[in-house]
């Protein structure tokens, strides 16, 4: 069955398997079951069936309309697909490595990329800000620490200035802790 690469790895396209499938099982079925469905999204099984129609191997999948640009007139039909590839893949067709199918690794990689907008600056300083009184930590606590950490001759103390908010705030209320404790 012919593949395709996906960072280094080799997967296998629905399409092949159904090809391999109906090639080598022809007495065997292929049963798709909506489980749920609704517009903004659709969960679909599909069951492989021997002859005897005992079910020998099933796959679950769901889909996004708003996932894929293909999906917002599609994502029924994708999302049936990825159910055979499934199926397929717990039949032991297709299976390389993994019984994802390469449609939905890529699918994946691509809603994986998605990344929120960065914040304003004000955005951050409200989640820091959110983040301390939480605590219980007053504003001249923050300032003592960031005082103290400025005053301080270690290079290393200094970097606790520069991370993300919640590393930054992680620092502070430990400082306050032991602060508070001694």
């Amino acid at each position: 069955m012919k593949t395709v690469n996906i960072k280094g790895k080799e997967y296998v396209e629905v399409n092949e398997r159904l090809i391999h499938f109906r090639a080598n099982y022809p007495k065997h079925g292929l049963l798709t079951e909506v489980i749920k469905i609704d517009p903004d999204w659709v969960v679909i099984k599909a069951s492989i069936f021997d002859e005897n129609n005992r079910e020998v191997a099933n796959g679950i999948a769901y889909e996004k309309s708003d996932s894929s640009f293909i999906n917002k007139t599609s994502y029924v039909e994708n999302c049936e697909t990825s159910a055979w590839g499934r199926a397929l893949g717990n039949f032991g067709i297709g299976i390389t490595g993994a019984v994802a199918s390469a449609e939905e690794v890529q699918n994946a990689i691509k809603n994986q990329t998605k990344k929120e907008p960065p914040k304003s600056p004000e955005q951050v300083m409200a989640d820091y800000e959110m983040l301390c009184s939480s605590k219980g930590m007053t504003e001249s606590d923050v300032l003592d620490f960031e005082n103290a950490i400025c005053n301080s001759k270690e290079e290393s103390n200094f970097d606790v200035l520069r991370p993300t908010v919640v590393e930054k705030f992680n620092a502070i209320y430990s400082w306050w802790m032991e602060k508070r404790l001694t």
